[in-house]
């Protein structure tokens, strides 16, 4: 019998963490002085055994549930008005076990400073309006239990009111900042897979349906229908690969689950790995009309880098040939520095003209800016492109060794 599969656990990491963790420990530390603290007064009060039964009952709770304020998930809202409730009580409790004149003196409540924690993990997991409810009763229980308002008791109360709103307030911020910078990486997730599609396309499917335009053109008869109509998708898809909408927002799970889907789907062929021989990859480039130069031993780059800049070399040999007109030549020079692979790509042709290269992206042609910008991009390189009308196009690659890794 085949034991069944579980799903992977997802850790999510939360500006609150700290916070939880944080209360977690006062709490414990709290508690730690609350029993010192009644210890030391313990023969002072009217009714000890009171008092020591009730610090029993609470020490038991912190027993039981010391840990519920190290996670969100653990700190439910039942928790937190069980632990309101019992810090309530124990503060009421101690206008009957300890002695009026104690009392009036300013002594501290059997739960003390303890009660604190259980404002504070109302404000963190309600914000600053659950503060509010958790810090006013506690303020209606303390003015109860020295019935009259005296100075010292309104500035703590007080004290615990304005901290505790104020601590839910930034939780609250804090939380909506994680929301927005959530939110931005998933548009950034999402840009890059459009760019990287965009990028595969224009290598193949936009530059078959213009061949097929132009061929189409050159026969005539039905072949010049069938170029129209290449055309005609060519645009339209040059249109949705400039300005294609972001998908709805998605949870990180379901990003993953795609990112899962388009690895198995690339998966074919396999992709080579350690690194290999750039030289080996571009000369397949040199022909009549492509001189190719590069350094007599090999130069070794990881395979994925190197795929990368063979293909953006590629898309510049491409815009060669598109652009530069017949007869044009084009050379290659690959160099091997220190610290980077560089690749040069220049032609003889009438160059580009100033303000071209934007028009291009606005229309869709996102041969320079994806295909070879962004794949250098991706990369953590470069590629810079000189143009001067009638001298020809410069375009000059630059991609960073990866950690030292390329054995040379």
């Amino acid at each position: 019998m085949t034991p069944r599969s579980r799903k992977p656990r997802v850790v999510r990491m939360s500006v609150e963490l700290p916070l939880w963790r944080a209360l977690t420990g006062y709490r414990i530390l709290t508690l730690c002085y609350a029993l010192a603290l009644f210890a030391v007064n313990y023969r002072e009060y009217v009714h000890p055994l009171g008092g020591a039964l009730y610090m029993g009952v609470l020490t038991g709770w912190m027993a039981l549930t010391w840990n519920r304020t190290s996670a969100p998930e653990r700190c439910t809202k039942r928790f937190l008005i069980a632990d309101l409730a019992l810090a309530l009580a124990g503060i009421l409790v101690t206008a009957v076990v300890d002695s009026p004149a104690r009392i009036d003196s300013g002594a501290a409540t059997l739960p003390s400073i303890w009660t604190g924690g259980a404002v504070l993990g109302l404000a963190i997991k309600g914000g600053w309006r659950w503060a509010a409810v958790g810090s006013t009763l506690v303020a209606v229980a303390n003015l109860a239990e020295r019935g009259s308002p005296a100075r010292d008791t309104v500035h703590n109360v007080l004290l615990v009111w304005v901290s505790s709103i104020a601590i839910g307030y930034i939780v609250e911020v804090a939380r909506a900042s994680e929301r927005t910078l959530a939110r931005a990486l998933r548009i950034e997730a999402a840009t890059r897979e459009r760019e990287r599609l965009a990028r595969d396309i224009h290598d193949s499917v936009l530059q078959v349906l213009a061949m097929v335009q132009r061929r189409g053109a050159a026969l005539g008869g039905e072949a010049a229908e069938l170029g129209r109509m290449a055309g005609e998708q060519e645009i339209a898809l040059r249109t949705l690969v400039a300005g294609g909408l972001l998908p709805p927002q998605r949870s990180a799970e379901e990003l993953a689950g795609d990112a899962e889907l388009v690895g198995a789907a690339a998966a074919a062929p396999p992709v080579p790995t350690g690194p290999i021989d750039v030289g080996a990859l571009l000369a397949p480039h040199a022909g009549a009309d492509v001189s190719f130069a590069g350094p007599g031993t090999p130069v070794l780059l990881e395979a994925a880098a190197a795929s990368e800049l063979a293909a953006a070399v590629g898309a510049a040999l491409d815009n060669v040939r598109k652009h530069a007109g017949e007869g044009a030549r084009a050379w290659i020079l690959l160099e091997d520095e220190p610290d980077a692979v560089i690749v040069t790509v220049r032609d003889d042709g009438p160059g580009i003209p100033e303000g071209r290269l934007a028009d291009a992206e606005r229309e869709g042609r996102m041969g320079v800016a994806l295909s070879i910008r962004g794949r250098l991009r991706d990369l953590g390189g470069s590629a810079e492109l000189v143009s001067v009308p009638g001298q020809g196009t410069e375009v000059e690659l630059k991609v960073p060794r990866g950690n030292g890794k390329e054995q040379r």
